[in-house]
């Protein structure tokens, strides 16, 4: 299956795709990250939609084990968590209780102060500690603000080819970014030819299902992660509008406050990191021109 023909930039229809598909918004978050519901709602408002649902909070795993045992959803256990780098980075697992021991033994003892903090293991060494466990691994919105997607000035060329070639695949349609960035980040997913997915990124109801993930397989965790791995799946979805993004951002940012030091921090080196590539540049370019001129004076000369 062409992955070009595999991402639809349009509103889904839930209720035609269910009849048809198993059907999964992969990456949303409740309020034990920086959500706004709890995990009852979100379970019941996917069951009414008939659709799947990985709860994927902010280095946290207490909503994932708990929408598990609620038995009338598809639920794909998962976290998303914050590197060392500030980057973010989706895991799906297999088991439940692979996540609870990846959590306990890889997440949990390099926490920072807040959920929300980055923990203090690099994007390489994460992604090498998910090796032991069968998983899915995921850059999400790899173009995004700043520091968060994997396609920043923190990370070389080659540093970043390295990181492609170890993941399984890139989230390609996120519905709380924005266009531009997600059109970017469905052609990145094309020419890595890698496992695709799609999901809300959502933190309120209403925003459950506007992105979803879907595949011709059996309704159940290992058939759907399997067709994701094989390529079998398709995307569809779109971004939230402009007030719902408004309301999203505002909830996210006073549940973020507690770690503003952090946020601050990791902004500065951003911020340096874009301004020294910038100022490289502009040498490249001014360097570039002058050599220009020096050519053009002399092949005048000679002419």
């Amino acid at each position: 299956m062409d992955n070009i023909n595999r991402i639809q930039f349009e509103k889904p229809n839930l209720a035609e795709l269910t009849q048809k598909y198993t059907v999964v918004d992969m990456h949303f978050h409740t309020r034990y990250s920086d959500g706004k519901d709890g995990v009852k709602d979100v379970a019941d408002y996917a069951y009414e939609l008939g659709i799947g649902i990985a709860v994927t909070d902010h280095n946290e795993i207490k909503g994932a084990v708990e929408i598990d045992c609620d038995k009338r959803v598809l639920s794909i256990p998962g976290i998303e968590i914050t590197s060392k780098e500030g980057t973010h980075f989706l895991i799906y697992f297999y088991e439940i209780e692979s996540l609870k021991q990846f959590y306990e033994n890889d997440v949990k003892p390099f926490m920072g102060n807040d959920v929300m903090s980055s923990i203090s293991l690099e994007m390489e060494e994460i992604i090498q500690r998910t090796k032991a466990f069968k998983t899915l691994s995921i850059f999400p919105h790899p173009y995004s603000t700043a520091y968060t997607g994997i396609c920043n000035l923190h990370f070389s060329k080659a540093g970043l080819n390295r990181l492609f070639d170890r993941v399984d695949g890139i989230e390609v349609i996120n519905s709380e970014n924005i266009h531009k960035w997600n059109l970017k980040s469905a052609l990145l997913g094309f020419n890595l030819n890698k496992a695709i997915t799609g999901g809300s990124d959502g933190h309120r109801l209403a925003h459950i299902g506007k992105t979803v993930s879907y595949a011709d397989c059996k309704p159940n965790r290992k058939a759907f992660l399997d067709a994701v791995k094989k390529k079998q799946n398709r995307v569809i979805g779109k971004e939230i509008d402009i007030l719902r993004k408004v309301t999203s951002n505002g909830f996210k940012l006073r549940n973020n406050l507690r770690n503003y030091p952090d946020l601050v921090e990791k902004n500065i080196k951003y911020s340096c990191i874009v301004i020294n590539s910038k100022s490289k540049l502009l040498r490249e370019n001014v360097i570039r021109s002058i050599h220009e001129r020096i050519n053009k004076k002399q092949k005048r000369k000679a002419g």
